[in-house]
């Protein structure tokens, strides 16, 4: 497995920092990752290293506001933005890589981007990969947090809340929370403008499911107490033959740290396979 870091240079002038793995064999597909809330694509060195065992190259970068990339904490100015952002980072993983497939690969905040990338956009991808994608929260938010983020938002106060995350909620091994709460790179900011345009796309990717312009792997924990499980759900039936859904009973959020992450990650490489 060989690594490598990059910086990419948003259309703002942000520093955005990212990293990539790949095998020391031929590469026959590339996966551009697009990590969660308040983490950073570090904490995917181990996913990496599936797939690269599996001739799969892995390329990733830190969302602006995370990790070691410039911005705002947890702040992004609109989707737009963010959709940009992603474009940068599959035009560095089509440079390095010209002549092989690319699948788009997004957790959480990153399942809601890379599948509103998808319908935006309409990129010629191999396929997308969604785990846990934030459409809707687990549990939505109260109606005075909607309107308290509406208000700050409205009066452009420059604020970064905390985003409410319990972290006991990401996997039900102790050791990946423990790990989490101790890492450096990672916070529990969130600004009113990314927590309601997160919220506003999601439902909006719900509203056209239905024009995915490829193959779509979504994924979902049941008993994960941060997304629901049940708009994916939703999300799969409204997607129709486009979507292979894969339910997994028991897990919580992060499907590729949690106990039987082997599994999920196999599965995903499968359904790749399968896909090419």
């Amino acid at each position: 497995m060989l690594h490598f870091e990059f910086t990419i240079e948003s259309f703002d002038g942000l520093n955005l920092q990212g990293q990539g793995w790949e095998p020391e064999a031929e590469t026959s597909a590339v996966v551009c990752l697009v990590h969660g809330l308040g983490e950073h694509c570090g904490r995917y060195g181990h996913v990496a290293e599936a797939f690269n065992q599996a001739g799969y190259a892995l390329v990733s970068f830190d969302l602006r506001g995370h990790g070691r990339s410039g911005g705002k904490r947890g702040h992004a100015p609109n989707y737009p933005a963010l959709m940009d952002d992603i474009s940068q980072l599959l035009e560095t993983a089509k440079e390095r890589y010209p002549n092989v497939p690319v699948f788009l690969y997004g957790h959480s905040l990153g399942g809601n981007l890379v599948l509103h990338y998808g319908l935006r956009r309409l990129p010629k991808l191999a396929g997308v990969i969604a785990s846990a994608p934030m459409l809707r929260m687990a549990t939505p938010p109260s109606t005075w947090k909607l309107m308290s983020a509406r208000a700050l938002r409205a009066l452009r106060v420059p604020i970064a809340l905390p985003n409410g995350l319990n972290t006991n909620d990401l996997a039900r091994d102790p050791e990946v929370v423990r790990a989490y709460r101790n890492d450096p790179l990672t916070h529990d900011r969130i600004t009113p403008t990314l927590a309601l345009e997160m919220i506003r796309n999601g439902e909006w990717n719900m509203a056209h499911a239905t024009d995915l312009p490829c193959s779509l792997l979504l994924m979902h924990g049941s008993a994960d107490r941060i997304t629901s499980a049940k708009a994916s759900r939703e999300f799969a039936l409204r997607a129709d033959a486009a979507c292979t859904l894969k339910i997994w009973r028991g897990f919580f959020h992060e499907l590729h740290n949690d106990p039987g992450k082997k599994d999920v990650l196999s599965f995903v490489l499968e359904w790749m396979d399968k896909t090419l």
